[in-house]
């Protein structure tokens, strides 16, 4: 990894530590601390103290009025008209965690505020993204009048004009980007990225946007009392869809985050709690992280690989034993789906290992006869994360293909799709994930243009993969008031990283460990430094269990998958490393404290004592390598965490 170390302006973080100093309600105590976390927000474009507070400390105060978002006024009269006259409602939604937090959100809204609504979600093999003309025929055909589309329909124009053609009043609530050709023909549409929107977070996920609706209606029927522990209870969902969505942990995203993730540690409804129970989350606050790799994928796989509708169900049931049965589906499909998931990398592999030409392409398009297309999108998420270049996976089905693409930091891959929209049968997503369908004879027109609107518009520079740094953070200066300080910019996600740290110049006490036969596990002290000419011991916070100062503090670092790296690079005691890591803090009874999550490291003397990349192909070691029997890699009996505990 290239290391970017990130600045901030000098006079605008003084500036912000002086405003934090004297904020008593944040218990910042020294002029260090509020320094250091006035540099972060600096980084992250919070530099005006009102905006700092309101980042440190959201509240439901912090919610925009849903009345700002264009359409909303036409939307919610008629929403608030139908639950009057005790209309049918109809919510159309998407199959992914979005789309499927988003129709629990506003149906349970529906029902509170007296209403009824029944929802449909497409079938991902069967019916496919977006809204369809023949399932609006039906709803019609039922007595359906007003359908609400949620987390999808901002391109479905063929459907809107079905919805018209039938007198059935349609809403669409989406976040994906429109298109070229404006807004579908709907009663009201609610996106803050259309044109002429002025709402505030332009950013929020689909049930963001079903969140504000709701919002609206309760409002407009319910007491005021009962609205605020209601928007809290509905930001568990809120808060599940927008980390698992990847939006910008910013502006009312991180309301939504931030309380959303508090509500969840006091989980009420039977299924949410069946649900965090069989992810092993239950019980203690949650991480972003842990919403992102152990809620959100369980519920994903309902639409990847069966039926979405299971989802709602789930978070419906009042019965705890149904909803612990759901569960233990959602859980068992997540494993099929984690099965296929690999299956379809190992043919990727394959071919690129049988046929290394096809990395010279500066975006990847690989398609594979029935590859299951519930799985292609966190594929293509994998193959970029391996190879670094935009990727297309697509699933062959006879004269049609399917495909979903993930994209790097540098390249815009909607824009890259609108550039050769004719090829597609449909399409649409994000700057970096889309989805799409087309003619399996378009592909190899398809792989050209790709290739070449990517090659006028990268540099191989841009496939180089980038970790920023925040801060060079010495082993001495690692303190619990210093993780205090850094859990105030909780929870981290796109938009507001984890703060990443380097420490340079540390030496391996022991071999390495590994743990698991995939993660290791390092023992790193700092070097002896030299002062003015004298030989000094860093100076260090940590006490001896009799008050004296210890000689040496000693960290482990645990490396996430890294074991396959250390194996190749020959550590041995005595070298020398510079790391890149995250602080948390482990809460076991015996061994925890602060803890240190590896994120990349370099052996400065192997490169000319620079820092550049190192590691899968180190040069040959003739001199040690007689000793390294002496110091084999063996895994631990009891390995404990994927982090780093504190050694005395």
């Amino acid at each position: 990894m290239k290391w970017v170390p990130k600045t901030a302006n000098a006079a605008q973080t003084d500036i912000l530590a002086a405003a934090l100093l004297s904020n008593v309600t944040l218990g910042l105590k020294t002029t260090q601390l509020s320094s250091t976390l006035a540099r972060l927000l600096v980084m992250r474009g919070i530099v005006d103290p009102e905006t700092a507070e309101h980042f440190l400390a959201p509240s439901l105060a912090h919610l925009h009025s849903p009345y700002s978002m264009l359409g909303m006024k036409a939307a919610v009269e008629r929403l608030d008209a139908a639950v009057e006259r005790k209309e049918g409602i109809l919510i159309y939604g998407d199959y992914d965690v979005d789309g499927t937090t988003a129709i629990v959100i506003l149906k349970t809204a529906i029902e509170l505020c007296g209403g009824s609504a029944d929802f449909h979600v497409p079938h991902r093999i069967k019916e496919g993204y977006d809204l369809r003309g023949d399932v609006i025929e039906r709803a019609a055909a039922s007595g359906i009048h007003l359908i609400i589309s949620v987390d999808t329909g901002i391109r479905a124009f063929a459907a809107a004009q079905t919805a018209h053609r039938l007198g059935v009043d349609l809403i669409v609530t989406d976040h994906h980007l429109p298109g070229p050709d404006g807004m579908p023909r709907a009663l009201a549409v609610l996106n803050p990225n259309q044109l002429g929107c002025e709402y505030p977070c332009k950013t929020l996920c689909g049930a963001g946007v079903a969140f504000k609706l709701a919002q609206a209606l309760m409002e407009r029927r319910l007491a005021h009392r009962d609205q605020a522990p209601l928007l809290k209870s509905f930001m568990k969902m809120a808060a599940i869809a927008t980390i698992a969505d990847a939006v910008p942990l910013t502006g009312e995203n991180r309301v939504f985050a931030k309380l959303g993730l508090e509500a969840l540690r006091s989980a009420v409804n039977p299924g949410l709690k069946a649900l965090l129970e069989v992810a092993q989350v239950g019980g203690r606050p949650l991480t972003s992280g842990e919403v992102g790799f152990r809620i959100a994928p369980r519920i994903n796989a309902a639409g990847r690989m069966d039926v979405a509708r299971d989802v709602i169900e789930l978070f419906s049931v009042k019965d705890a034993v149904r909803a612990r049965e759901i569960a233990n589906k959602l859980d068992q499909l997540n494993a099929d789906r984690q099965a296929e998931e690999r299956r379809i990398l190992e043919a990727i592999d394959s071919r690129l290992e049988q046929d290394p030409a096809l990395l010279d392409a500066f975006c990847l398009v690989i398609d594979g006869d029935g590859w299951h297309r519930g799985v292609i999108g966190i594929t293509a998420t994998r193959v970029v994360e391996r190879y670094c270049r935009p990727t297309l996976v697509i699933s062959r089905d006879g004269d049609e293909v399917h495909g979903s693409g993930r994209s790097i930091r540098a390249f815009h891959l909607l824009n890259a799709l609108e550039s050769c929209a004719p090829l597609f049968s449909r399409f649409g997503g994000h700057a970096h994930a889309v989805g799409f369908s087309m003619p399996a004879a378009n592909l190899p027109e398809l792989s050209a243009h790709l290739d070449g609107y990517a090659r006028a518009r990268l540099t191989l520079a841009d496939f180089e993969p980038i970790l920023d740094v925040d801060a060079k953070l010495p082993f001495d200066e690692i303190t619990p008031e210093l993780f205090q300080a850094l859990r105030r910019l909780e929870p981290f996600g796109m938009g507001n990283p984890e703060p990443v740290f380097a420490a340079r110049n540390l030496s391996l006490l022991a071999p390495p460990r590994v743990m698991k036969e995939k993660h290791v596990k390092l023992k790193l002290y700092p070097k002896i430094q030299e002062l003015g000419g004298s030989t000094v011991l860093p100076r260090l916070h940590a006490q001896s269990s009799n008050g004296r100062q210890r000689k040496q503090v000693v960290y482990n670092a645990l490396g996430w998958r890294m074991a396959e790296r250390i194996q190749q690079a020959e550590l041995l005691p005595g070298d020398t490393l510079d790391i890149a890591f995250t602080l948390d803090h482990n809460d076991h009874p015996d061994f925890g404290g602060l803890e240190l999550s590896l994120r990349d490291f370099k052996i400065p003397q192997r490169e000319g004592g620079t820092l550049t990349p190192t590691l899968t192909h180190a040069p040959p070691r003739t001199e040690k390598r007689q000793q390294a029997s002496d110091f084999e890699l063996k895994p631990v009996s009891n390995p404990h965490q994927s982090v780093l505990s504190k050694c005395p």
